[in-house]
Order: C-alpha cells, then structure tokens, then sequence
C-alpha cells in the first residue's frame, strides 16, 4: 500500500505539476465541456492532458457489479467557512480545513465543487447534481475524492445557504462564514470505493474515489441557481477497463 502511494504521488508530480497546489484541475489551458474544447478533445488540448485520453483509470464510472467488501469506515471532521467561488467551470468552495479519514489514511480537504448532471452513474442512472470534496493526504499527494449525489426534495440548509451566495460572474469570489459543509452528508456514509482520476483535465490517475451511496434532498429551486450558471459541467462516464468497485456491506 506504502508503494503504490509512492509511486501515485509521483504520477501526481509528473504528470500534474499544478495539482500539488490546486488539487483538482489544470491552470493555464483553456478547456470546456462541449465543442473542440470539450472531453473527447481534452487529451489533444496539451502534452499535460494525455491521460485524459490515453489513461486507463479514468473518472467518471458508471457503477455497477460492485464487490461487497470490509472497506474501512469514512469520519469527517470538516470546520465552518471559507470561501466561494466561481472559476468558470464550477461553483467551488475554498475550504476552511478539516480532514476524512478512512481506516488509517488521513487527508486533508482542500476545497469542494458540484457538478450538474452528476459525474457518477450507478447502473446507468445519472443524478441531478454531484457534489466533490476534495481531500489531499499531506504525505504522498495523493487525493481522496468523496463524491455524493443530490436530487430534489425537501429543502438543505447548507445548501441552501450557499446557492444563495453563488457568485454570478466568473472569477468573483465571497467570504463564507458559518456554512458548515457537514450539512452535505448524507444520514450514511456506506460508499463505493474505486481507483480513478481526477474528472477534469489533467485527469491525472491518483485520485482514490469514494461515492456516497445515499444521496442528499436539497429544494429543486436550489439546484435551479446552479444550473442557471452550469446547465451542464459533468464529463462523461468512461470505461470502468475492469477495476474492481468495492462497496461498503
């Protein structure tokens, strides 16, 4: 296990040199989700984007056939705060800090972001909306990526709180005070678990995934001032090339 966090976090490095600091996404090459500029085009966009195309463990899957396993509970213990922002392909909230833990391993979450239609399949079925949050383990680089699914229902005041403050231009960024992202966990954190990528370019394959098997109600009139900005920032599923999803029993 040692080994292979070694050898991802400097996949991390070689492939990614501006993850160590952003954590999830290429600065400095123009990318999109539809048109030349979108998913089927991102390998070509840049010599740092290959794995978007030649990449073997790529994200998003659709999950299906997973194998029950004893895979370690997930803890959170995330504070309050931050900021939000919209970078001109997400709503994304700079985190305040916090952690996830997941048996022995620790990362330390960097900032969170959502995705209309979810990213995530599960037997071919996609959600209104995903929610990421982002987590780095401070020793290899490596990233742990909790993925949880949002359809419409009674109202979340977390999430509530938040499309109410979503900035309406890109690069425009506010200060968050009391939002506490908890309030975006489902009532259970059973989880499929997969080896995969990150989902926007450079798609490097050093993300350890983790999607919430139940997902959170939020008022469909919230997700309205998400996909008012993002009708559509979700890549699509790609080939699962056999890797095995594990999932909470």
């Amino acid at each position: 296990m040692e080994r292979r966090d070694f050898l991802r976090g400097l996949a991390l490095l070689a492939a990614c040199p501006f993850c160590v600091k952003t954590a999830y996404a290429a600065e400095g090459v123009h990318w999109s989700y539809e048109g030349e500029e979108g998913p089927e085009h991102w390998g070509s966009l840049g010599k740092e984007n290959g794995a978007c195309s030649a990449g073997s463990q790529q994200s998003p899957i659709d999950i299906t056939g997973a194998i029950k396993a004893e895979i370690p509970d997930l803890a959170t213990d995330w504070k309050s705060g931050g900021t939000i922002l919209n970078n001109g392909h997400t709503i994304q909230v700079k985190a305040a800090g916090g952690t996830l833990k997941r048996g022995d391993k620790t990362y330390d979450l960097v900032q969170y972001h959502f995705h209309a239609p979810s990213e995530h399949l599960v037997d071919g079925k996609n959600f209104p909306m995903e929610v990421h949050f982002v987590h780095k383990h401070a020793e290899t680089g490596a990233l742990g990526v909790l993925g949880i699914f949002i359809v419409p229902g009674k109202a979340n005041p977390t999430f509530a709180s938040l499309a109410a403050k979503f900035p309406q231009k890109t690069g425009e960024e506010i200060a968050l005070d009391a939002v506490d992202p908890k309030g975006l966990l489902p009532s259970s954190l059973r989880y499929w678990a997969y080896e995969g990528s990150l989902t926007t370019p450079p798609c490097s394959e050093i993300v350890d995934w983790m999607v919430a098997m139940e997902p959170i109600e939020v008022d469909p009139a919230d997700i309205k001032k998400f996909t008012a900005l993002y009708s559509m920032n979700a890549r699509p599923a790609v080939a699962g090339n056999r890797r095995y999803v594990l999932s909470s029993s």
